[in-house]
């Protein structure tokens, strides 16, 4: 969603003197509220591979979404430095993955595409013993399953998914059902959101040789290869905030409808939303405790209670003061925010 789709709640205009564009930030800057949509290779774990990034980029804090087992290939998004605290997000999208299944004996297509049809809904699924999670079943939707190729009992699929869902533990229900049994062959992630193989995956050379690069004083490759957070985001709706407000944030208070200057359509209560300067920087992660018509019937009140703060401390300038600072003290849930 673009800035111009938001709904104007108040005019002001932005600090140029504070903050910074994304795309626009110094590359110290940049590559600390970063995302790489790397490619990975099949072979390594998806925690070798940030420590391989953590250790050529030379710094402290790298960390992934969305784990790959080492036979899998594929997107493996990494973020750096304090984007590392927006990953939660991208758990938000739909994954798509590109699969060979194995059947283990004959069965006529058009049976193969019933049984797919059948599986492109909720589903219910146990992870396999080898996995992060605990072994309960839960639910998962399938959003598209799509035959691409067949050669005998080999099937080439195209598969749109919830995130969090097995993919292994899917070809194998799907030859249950079949009553002959599948194995998955391959797996390559190709889609998280706004990530996409067709918008190109970065692979560790490419990332080597950009570091290299810098290093030697050329940023321009690094900059093509590494995106900002906010570029990942793109369909999580939002809420545009006074800079008056920014850094009350980052230090733990609340989001009250002053401190709004645009908002998407359609937030409804509970929904995670994304606070953001009006610049476009990524400051928080919100859950909302009013709607979009709610916060532009009302002119006050706490509207967004912040989950996770992104934007480090000090960017912006404190124009707050805590309430045990006022005269007035007020024992309102209101206090401390803005």
């Amino acid at each position: 969603m673009t800035q111009s789709e938001l709904i104007t709640v108040a005019d002001e205009s932005a600090d140029r003197s504070r903050g910074f564009e994304p795309a626009k930030r110094p590359i110290s800057v940049y590559l600390d509220f970063g995302l790489i949509p790397l490619d990975k290779t099949r072979g390594p774990t998806s925690h070798e591979v940030v420590a391989w990034v953590r250790r050529m980029m030379g710094i402290e804090k790298a960390g992934h979404s969305g784990t790959l087992d080492p036979g899998v290939s594929g997107l493996l998004p990494i973020g750096l430095g304090h984007a590392t605290k927006a990953l939660s997000l991208l758990l938000l999208f739909p994954k798509e993955y590109v699969a060979v299944m194995r059947i283990h004996s004959s069965v006529p297509r058009e049976e193969v595409d019933r049984v797919v049809r059948e599986f492109t809904d909720e589903i219910f699924q146990k992870p396999p013993q080898r996995s992060a999670v605990k072994r309960q079943v839960r639910s998962r939707r399938i959003h598209e399953i799509e035959i691409l190729e067949q050669q005998g009992n080999l099937y080439l699929m195209r598969i749109l998914c919830q995130s969090g869902t097995y993919v292994r533990k899917l070809i194998y229900d799907l030859g249950e059902v079949l009553a002959v049994g599948a194995t998955m062959v391959e797996l390559r992630r190709t889609k998280v959101g706004a990530l996409t193989e067709e918008k190109g995956f970065v692979s560790l050379h490419d990332l080597y040789d950009a570091v290299f690069r810098l290093k030697n004083g050329d940023e321009s490759r690094i900059r093509t290869l590494v995106m900002p957070i906010e570029d990942a985001i793109g369909g999580i709706k939002r809420v545009v905030m006074k800079d008056a407000a920014i850094d009350a944030i980052c230090h733990g208070a609340m989001l009250a409808v002053p401190g709004i200057l645009s908002i998407s359509p359609g937030i409804e209560k509970g929904e995670t939303v994304v606070l953001l300067s009006a610049k476009g920087e990524l400051v928080a992660i919100a859950e909302a405790r009013m709607g979009t018509d709610e916060v532009l019937a009302t002119k006050k009140g706490i509207a967004f209670p912040v989950k996770r703060v992104v934007m480090e401390q000090g960017t912006y300038p404190k124009l707050w003061r805590k309430a045990s600072d006022r005269k007035e003290e007020s024992e309102t849930d209101e206090e401390d925010a803005l």
